[in-house]
């Protein structure tokens, strides 16, 4: 299996300084700063990126179980809300999922989602997350 690797470089103090990050496949390469990160601004910041690769990862194991059960999806659409708090600490991850999956119960559906979010590698890897919900739809 591939090892992946994404890079970051800072400088100056948190609150004035800035960093690069770069990710080793090309595609994003950005900004990002104390602002971006714990107020507003236009760059990038970790959790951001966090919830990216948990929503990819997650809508990509979804179609494996689906498709591993014979109902392949048309469309899923995935979203991540990542809750940064004191400390700082994410401390909940939110993910929404908005399915067109033909030919699949409610309820079928629903033991295949939760069984993604249980399993999908990036959801393993944030198992220090004191909380990951879950909000999956048929659409």
């Amino acid at each position: 299996m591939p090892v992946r690797s994404a890079s970051a470089v800072w400088k100056g103090t948190l609150k004035e300084g800035r960093g690069h990050l770069k990710l080793e496949s090309g595609v994003y390469e950005g900004p990002y700063t104390w602002a971006s990160r714990f107020a507003s601004g236009s760059e990038t910041n970790p959790e951001e990126l966090i919830g990216a690769a948990h929503a990819g990862c997650y809508a990509m194991f979804l179609s494996a179980l689906l498709t591993n059960n014979n109902t392949p999806p048309e469309e899923l659409s995935a979203t991540a809300r990542v809750h940064l708090g004191d400390g700082p600490t994410i401390t909940k991850i939110e993910l929404h999922m908005a399915a067109k999956v033909p030919g699949i119960s409610p309820e079928r559906f629903q033991e295949l989602a939760q069984e993604a979010k249980a399993k999908c590698p990036v959801s393993k890897a944030l198992a220090a997350v004191p909380e990951i919900t879950l909000d999956a739809k048929l659409v």
